[in-house]
């Protein structure tokens, strides 16, 4: 049975790294960077047997906004809604529950979210990004 929980001292974050570092969305992202977004994130880990599985966090002021990050399932273990069952904690949790904005991207997970209420922006004309030089010659590159 896949278990769930937000203790930061339980996570493998020698396996966290490696999964963010073959991402399409962070590849080759280095440790201490990922060890950096941890600690300025509330952090889920997915456990089977003590084994950690899976990982999501959440970036948020715990009021009006929640931006959902880096939301990985062990490979071998995909399709069995552990995905869907972190991002409903995250949903579900007191601190976030009446948050008016919860926002992620995805490239290939369209369905896993919409089925838990996430749609396409209303108003993508009022939202806008501003990239880091060296993350522009990075998606530069992806797209090469």
């Amino acid at each position: 049975m896949i278990e769930l929980d937000d203790d930061k001292a339980r996570l493998d974050v020698e396996r966290v790294h490696k999964w963010l570092a073959s991402s399409y969305w962070t590849p080759g992202i280095e440790r201490a960077l990922v060890e950096k977004a941890i600690a300025g994130s509330q952090c889920l880990g997915a456990y089977l047997d003590g084994e950690q599985v899976g990982y999501a966090r959440a970036i948020t002021d715990h009021a009006t906004f929640a931006w959902i990050a880096d939301v990985w399932v062990e490979e071998r273990m995909r399709g069995q809604g552990i995905g869907r069952r972190m991002l409903q904690w995250f949903l579900d949790h007191p601190d976030l529950k009446d948050i008016r904005r919860i926002a992620l991207g995805t490239a290939d997970a369209h369905g896993v979210y919409a089925a838990l209420g996430f749609h396409p922006l209303l108003r993508p004309d009022r939202f806008m990004e501003r990239l880091s030089p060296d993350y522009q010659a990075r998606l530069r590159d992806m797209e090469r």
